[in-house]
């Protein structure tokens, strides 16, 4: 069989996650001769993997499908909940997929309704399941699919917040539900059940006979010529090798394509600018207080979402969503020892011990917790960037007007969720690192944007960014589905141009 790096292919795509397993799907579905390249590996159809933020090696690290080095930044270095592979981090992820609403698009140089066909088909592909949110002034979906019924945990829950005046819903989730399937929320799965970057978009591609897939391809470099992509550089192996391109579409990531943007010369001031997260406020709740049999089955709540906090006082907040993690005694002890830490009390011994007896009395008193987290919207800051060079090093700081919102957003949760007992798991600021986005961000500017309305680095004649990286912000919703819906739009407008 020939060497893909030696043939000629209509368009490279680098990155297989969600971005780039959606693209090069489109692409080849759309007729296109379609080259994947990842740097990580293929990885195993039948393993079932959890991100283990303890495993430090590397190369046990690679091997799982997790980045394998620490992000770096001016205060520590630490292993983020990042995947290095096939489907990149959407295997690992809970496959929540909700919609935007138009006004989370203010500030954006496409248009919710440009956007609404490409959503429909992320949407279909993706196999998405849930309700549509009472508070929408945007018609439901027809690509939603019902969900199946409440827990009786989450029946409670619904409950409650609705006699406190909220308008929860159940989540919507990438979910193909086959006879025996199990939950896979959270890891990857050795199944096609939750749909992500590798189940609905690079395994279909490859079975289009017109896509293929190269593995361990760490992408250094794009060589340009007269505004025009024409090759790339990457190491294989440890072999350097050189490869021809006609259209490229970066989908590494937003902590990656601007690092390859800067090795490359292109992108501009604004390349690797503008980093955005969302800052994770967790809390528990404790819906099985005092009620019989509120313990049966896994009574994790999976499913609840509401978006009645996304706005206060004019200022953007987030939604909130339930995690499917259970607050048991050893979860209780972990966070109340990491609320010790915080207060510059972890090293006293006798508090770590002391704080089992806490942790047991609240298990017993209150009963199983659940953990749910508001996704507070994340500005986009110039100072916030990706740093050039070849692993991930990064300038981030939360500001002052972020933390004033964090702590609105906090008064909020607790208002909302009274009657539930909610108790915040942490007091600083929690990025996702899971969640970045803006670093390469379409805008009509080249002074302080990378990428145009359609996706198109400016200036540049055939290379598009097909990732998180082209957010101009970072909403208050889980970013998957925009992602697949943008990468969408990008194969899209490919496509046509090829075909004029």
């Amino acid at each position: 069989m020939s060497d893909p790096l030696e043939q000629d292919w209509d368009a490279l795509v680098i990155g297989a996650g969600m971005g780039g397993g959606i693209a090069a799907r489109a692409l080849a579905e759309g007729g296109m001769r379609v080259l994947i390249l990842e740097r990580g590996g293929a990885g195993r159809r039948t393993e079932e993997t959890r991100i283990d933020l303890t495993t430090a090696d590397p190369v046990a690290r690679a091997v799982r499908g997790l980045w394998p080095e620490p992000v770096e930044t001016e205060e520590a270095a630490f292993h983020a909940p990042l995947g290095c592979g096939v489907g990149g981090s959407s295997v690992f992820y809970a496959a929540t997929l909700e919609r935007p609403e138009p006004d989370d698009l203010d500030g954006w140089p496409v248009s919710h309704a440009a956007l609404r066909p490409f959503y429909e088909r992320a949407e279909t592909w993706l196999a998405v399941e849930g309700e549509a949110d009472p508070l929408s002034a945007e018609p439901p979906s027809p690509a939603l699919r019902p969900p199946p019924p409440a827990t009786p945990e989450d029946a409670a829950i619904l409950a409650r917040l609705r006699a406190n005046g909220l308008h929860p819903y159940r989540l919507h989730a990438g979910l193909r539900r086959l006879p025996g399937c199990r939950e896979c929320l959270g890891r990857k799965c050795p199944r096609p059940c939750k749909m992500d970057g590798r189940s609905a978009g690079v395994e279909p591609a490859l079975a289009t006979g017109r896509a293929a897939l190269v593995t361990g391809a760490e992408v250094l470099e794009l060589t340009v010529e007269d505004r025009r992509v024409t090759g790339v550089r990457l190491q294989q192996g440890g072999t350097m090798r050189r490869l021809r391109a006609r259209r490229v579409l970066l989908a590494a990531g937003a902590l990656s394509t601007p690092r390859l943007l800067m090795a490359s010369g292109l992108g501009g001031p604004a390349a690797g600018r503008h980093l955005m997260l969302h800052l994770n406020e967790t809390f528990a709740i404790w819906p099985g207080r005092n009620r019989p049999g509120a313990e049966t089955g896994d009574g994790i709540s999976k499913g609840i979402g509401l978006r009645d906090l996304m706005r206060i006082g004019g200022e953007r907040m987030g939604m909130v969503q339930a995690m499917g993690v259970a607050l048991q005694e050893g979860e209780i002890l972990h966070h109340l020892r990491r609320r010790l830490a915080e207060r510059g009390w972890g090293a006293s011994r006798l508090l770590h011990e002391g704080a089992r007896l806490p942790a047991a009395m609240a298990r017993r008193l209150l009963g199983r917790g659940q953990v749910f987290v508001g996704l507070l919207e994340d500005p986009p800051l110039w100072e916030n960037r990706v740093l050039p060079g070849r692993g991930i090093a990064l300038r981030y700081r939360v500001d002052a007007a972020t933390e004033a919102r964090r702590l609105v957003f906090r008064r909020a949760i607790r208002h909302g969720f009274r009657g539930l007992w909610p108790v915040f798991l942490h007091r600083a600021a929690q990025p996702n690192w899971g969640h970045a986005c803006g670093t390469a961000r379409m805008g009509t500017r080249a002074a302080d944007s990378v990428a145009d309305a359609e996706g198109r680095v400016h200036g540049m004649a055939n290379l598009w960014i097909a990732d998180a990286s082209a957010f101009p912000t970072s909403l208050g919703v889980n970013p998957s589905l925009t992602i697949a819906a943008l990468a969408l739009r990008v194969a899209d407008r490919v496509l046509r141009e090829d075909q004029s």
